[in-house]
């Protein structure tokens, strides 16, 4: 009575090895692109049409991270596309960032 090594334990296949190593690669990068996202935060408060938003938002700059603040508090504040993009170019009624915001933005 021989013992055969195909019974009994078991073989995992070439393409399971590469999906598993596909799948953490994945995971690394997302947790990569999302780790530097969070360089730099801003809370802005816009008052647009007599209403008040305040919202907080994180980007990889700190431009990047106002200019995200300021459409999260539009989108609050603004019906429409005109409305949006006429709330969007009002100057913010106060903007707090970490990492020494530079104060000229394009916006």
């Amino acid at each position: 009575m021989r013992h055969d090594p195909s019974k009994g334990s078991r073989k995992i296949s070439k393409s399971a090895v590469l999906g598993g190593v596909f799948a953490l690669a994945m995971l690394g990068l997302i947790w990569y692109a999302s780790a530097s996202l969070s360089q730099h935060s801003c809370e802005v408060c816009i008052t647009y049409k007599e209403q008040n938003a305040c919202r907080k938002a994180e980007g990889s700059t700190s431009d990047e991270a106002r200019r995200t603040a300021i459409d999260l508090a539009c989108a609050m504040l603004a019906s429409g596309m005109t409305d949006s993009l006429a709330c969007q170019r009002t100057e913010p009624k106060s903007v707090s960032c970490d990492k020494a915001y530079a104060t000229g933005s394009s916006r």
